[in-house]
């Protein structure tokens, strides 16, 4: 940005860098810039649809003050400020596939509006650098033309602000970002590159003075309380920013002491406001005696007084306010966050009771039965309830008739509220209920001397001891930060442990060895219901390890045996290289990893051979239980994939020499979406035709496969170029897993499905993702779409991030309907185990982030992290809400 830097060296401008505090999302910085406060961490969700703002701001006292603001540029703006602008025309900030149109909308305007003296504030809000970032990220060779282009557009308005000057005030113009841009291009989290953002004041009024090596920092919300004073405007009501005294350093010393005593004086009155012991504080008192020695230095200056005492005082008392606004916008920064806690506590009390009920229904929900039974109707009659009931309404009237603050549950109606207690009533009758029932079933076994006598597999023992490790690595910020490496260590640890169990399968085993002749379910029963036959979907009951040994001896033939035995070291290796793929996390996300290797612009011919060999991968990997209809849709998919990817620019064809001009590939990716949704409309109608018509498990397992078949196809379409190797890797560890290691094997249906939910976690972080906002691909949901259309947007998003837990899951129940050698209740085993293995951390998470609320990385690492597990488990009720409504065998229980 040549003209820019050359302003700056002319000294008649500051600059400094303005930290942002997360979410560094588009409409929460607005919040920020225009009232001078830190918005709530639901402005991420907010930010989809913003809503007026009703808070004191900038906009809105500039209005009252009959100045007239124009405004081009994102919408959120028109959105937040509505009824504020003379003139305003607003693009969408969603559509990220658009980089020129975006800024085109607001650049072809300003030559009208600069000739014009009709306006007192111009707010112009360009977009194209943003989208650059999420498409392509901040090495992209767009990014240079992008600058240059911005850099031309504030030459422009510069130039002609400095030649309306001589016959009035000189003007200003600021240049600021709303947030950064992360390694990756993106944003929304607290790395360095997002928070950081740059702050330029120009204008003919400032001093020239040498420019300064390196700008000071200050905060995002100082902007709101400098431009108010700047403006002569009151400072708004609960802005936290302190005056950036260097913007009126050329001021006389009155002035300056007048604009700081302002901006105490607001920042008193909000402490006051919002703290009881407010006298104590000590930004309070520091600004109660800077306000003494103001009223000495006020004295002295009336009295005419010039000399350098007066000079002197005057120093000090400024140094004193701005300790003093500095110590008040500190506290103020700390109470930000107001935490509803009756409300809180409500919900975490539901969200315990369904989980405790989840767990003490573990042994009829894994019984040969499945069976998963919550008992209402007596609760619903017992005096307990109704006691409850009574209880509870009477501490929800006093909390409610006491609270000074506003609480969201007492903002309910009071039939909501009725309904709420009796809910939380009826659930604790149930779980007492149940807690009887288990105590009734355990006495004859007590009497009868011969007890049940299980032993627990490796595999049992790891699977209770990683999830409780990683349930307990939520409550440390650094284990949420660096999450990806629990679940890299457990499936590594898995995959050793299933090694140890192939040798001996194979090698050791020689004679009958009962203490091995168990599962997770039987573990289970003999808990809760010893005298019940402990078999789960194998149909001999009480199998033995010999009996394992013989079969499988039987099912794998020769050579397959030592494919077998290496599957756990391929697997390995392949968890390796997907390591490599692409660093996540915070520590360590600003390595170089493979993935950024392969997106600089000197690596394309590589990435299109990459992309082109995963995609013949992906076809053969698929396509082997696919109809031949599928097959044709496939290829044709799979190679409108590729061409959608070479028009937006990612790869090249061999031909293809020159660069050729970039399109939006819009047409090339609709082609890909009517394969999809053909392959997935022949799987429905398999699936259909086998629960409607004939109970047929072969019509039943193709149309299944078809639709996990038309996923991966639009995964492939979604994916960026360099992460299609992922779902390779995802496609061949479930190839391998299910032929050499689940069926040999021979593991229950509750083992398989917490290694499917293990590897599906494990590559939710190989596709790049973390627990912060920022690694969220939101290009993805734009793929094909001319315009922002909200619901497929949300939903392309969604399930580009969450891909891999989505895959395996689907594949788990393909894995299940398909084993026909399975009891009747696998898919009601698999889908109980999966919801419970998603309740148990999700549930835990509520208790810890409520009592760590007042952590100091609430907002920055355990917050994001909350939403996540929001989504996940949205996600996780529709896959529920699939495999019950695939259990034909169980339909009619239900």
């Amino acid at each position: 940005m040549p003209y820019t830097t050359q302003v700056v060296e002319k000294g008649t401008s500051y600059s400094f860098i303005a930290e942002a505090k997360p979410p560094t999302v588009t409409m929460p910085r607005i919040k920020a810039l225009m009232t001078g406060s830190i918005p709530g961490f639901i402005d991420v969700i907010v930010n989809l649809n913003s809503p007026a703002l009703l808070d004191d701001n900038l906009i809105w006292q500039a209005k009252t003050a009959g100045k007239r603001i124009i405004f081009y540029g994102d919408d959120t703006w028109v959105k937040l400020f509505p009824k504020h602008f003379v003139e305003y025309d607003g693009t969408t900030s969603f559509f990220v596939s658009d980089f020129t149109e975006v800024d085109d909308n607001v650049t072809r305007h300003l030559d009208r509006v600069l000739k014009r003296e009709d306006w007192d504030l111009l707010i112009l809000h360009y977009l194209g650098l943003d989208h650059i970032g999420h498409m392509t990220g901040p090495n992209s060779s767009l990014v240079g033309p992008k600058l240059r282009e911005m850099d031309n557009i504030l030459k422009k308005i510069h130039i002609s602000l400095l030649s309306k000057e001589e016959a009035s005030l000189p003007n200003l113009l600021v240049v600021c970002g709303d947030h950064g841009m992360s390694e990756t291009g993106s944003h929304g989290g607290s790395s360095d590159g997002e928070v950081h953002t740059p702050l330029l004041f120009i204008s003919s009024a400032f001093e020239k003075r040498s420019p300064l090596t390196q700008p000071g920092f200050v905060q995002q919300t100082d902007l709101a309380s400098t431009l108010a004073v700047g403006l002569g405007l009151p400072i708004s009501r609960n802005s936290v920013g302190n005056l950036i005294l260097p913007v009126v350093g050329g001021k006389t010393m009155r002035e300056q002491l007048r604009f700081v005593h302002l901006n105490g004086f607001q920042l008193s009155r909000l402490l006051q406001e919002n703290t009881p012991a407010y006298e104590k504080d000590p930004g309070y008192e520091h600004f109660k005696i800077a306000e003494k020695s103001h009223g000495n230095w006020i004295k002295l200056y009336l009295e005419g007084n010039n000399s350098e005492i007066l000079l002197n005082l005057g120093k000090k008392v400024l140094k004193q306010y701005l300790d003093a606004l500095k110590t008040l916008s500190s506290s103020l920064s700390k109470q930000v966050a107001q935490y509803d806690v009756y409300s809180m506590m409500v919900g975490t009390v539901i969200i315990m009771e369904v989980l405790l009920l989840l767990l003490l229904s573990l042994p009829k929900a894994l019984s040969s039965q499945a069976e998963f039974e919550v008992s209402l109707s007596p609760p619903l009659f017992s005096l307990l309830f109704y006691l409850m009931c009574l209880m509870l309404c009477a501490v929800h009237v006093i909390v409610c008739t006491s609270a000074e603050s506003s609480c969201y549950f007492c903002s309910m109606s009071w039939l909501t509220a009725v309904g709420v207690m009796m809910l939380i009533s009826a659930l604790m009758c149930s779980i007492l209920s149940a807690i009887a029932k288990i105590f009734e079933n355990s006495r004859p076994p007590l009497k009868n001397p011969v007890v049940s006598s299980s032993s627990w597999s490796e595999i049992d023992v790891l699977i209770l001891a990683g999830t409780i490790g990683h349930v307990l690595s939520l409550g440390a910020s650094s284990f949420i930060e660096e999450e990806h490496q629990t679940w890299y260590f457990l499936i590594n640890t898995l995959c050793l442990v299933l090694c140890q169990e192939l040798c001996r399968n194979n090698f050791l085993l020689k004679e009958c060895d009962p203490q091995h002749s168990t599962t997770v379910k039987q573990n289970f029963d003999s808990i809760g219901e010893a005298s019940e036959c402990k078999n789960i979907d194998i149909p001999a009951a009480c199998n033995s390890k010999l009996g394992k040994a013989s079969s499988s001896t039987e099912f794998i033939k020769r050579s397959d045996k030592w494919i077998s035995l290496a599957s756990p070291w391929i697997i390995l290796i392949c968890c390796r290289l997907l390591r490599s793929l692409n660093q996540t996390g915070v520590q360590w996300a600003h390595l170089p990893d493979f993935g950024h290797w392969l997106t600089s612009s000197e690596q394309k011919s590589e990435l299109s051979f990459l992309a082109a060999v995963s995609l013949l991968m992906i076809f053969f990997l698929v396509q082997r239980r696919c109809s031949l209809v599928s097959k044709i849709a496939m290829v044709l998919g799979l190679l409108g994939v590729y061409s959608y990817r070479a028009a937006i620019g990612n790869v090249i064809f061999p031909w293809q020499h020159d660069s050729k001009d970039i399109s939006k590939g819009i047409t090339e990716a609709r082609f890909v979406y009517v394969f999809v949704l053909g392959i997935v409309f022949t799987g429905t109608k398999d699936l259909l035709k086998s629960q409607v018509i004939s109970a047929d498990s072969s019509v039943k397992s193709t149309g299944l496969w078809e639709v996990y078949s038309g996923l991966v196809l639009l995964a492939a379409l979604l994916f960026r170029p360099h992460n299609l190797p992922v779902l390779v890797f995802c496609l061949l560890i479930q190839t391998m897993m299910t032929k050499y290691i689940w069926r040999p094997l021979k593991f229950d249906a509750a083992q398989i499905t917490i290694m499917h939910y293990w590897f599906g976690q494990a590559f939710f972080y190989f596709q790049g993702n973390s627990n912060g906002i920022a690694t969220v691909d939101v290009s993805a949901g734009f793929v094909g779409l001319e315009s922002y259309v909200e619901i497929p947007a949300i939903f392309l998003t969604a399930f580009a991030t969450y891909a891999g837990p989505l895959l395996w899951a689907i594949h788990l129940l393909c894995y299940l309907s398909s084993e026909v050698s399975r009891n009747s209740a696998a898919v009601g085993h698999g889908c109980f185990c999966y919801a419970l293995m998603r309740s148990i951390p999700v549930a835990i998470y509520i208790v810890l982030v409520t009592s760590l609320r007042y952590h100091l990385f609430i907002w920055s690492v355990f917050s994001p992290k909350l939403l996540y597990e929001g989504v996940h488990v949205f996600i996780t009720a529709a896959i529920c809400l699939f495999f019950t409504a695939m259990d034909q065998n169980h339909s009619h229980k239900s």
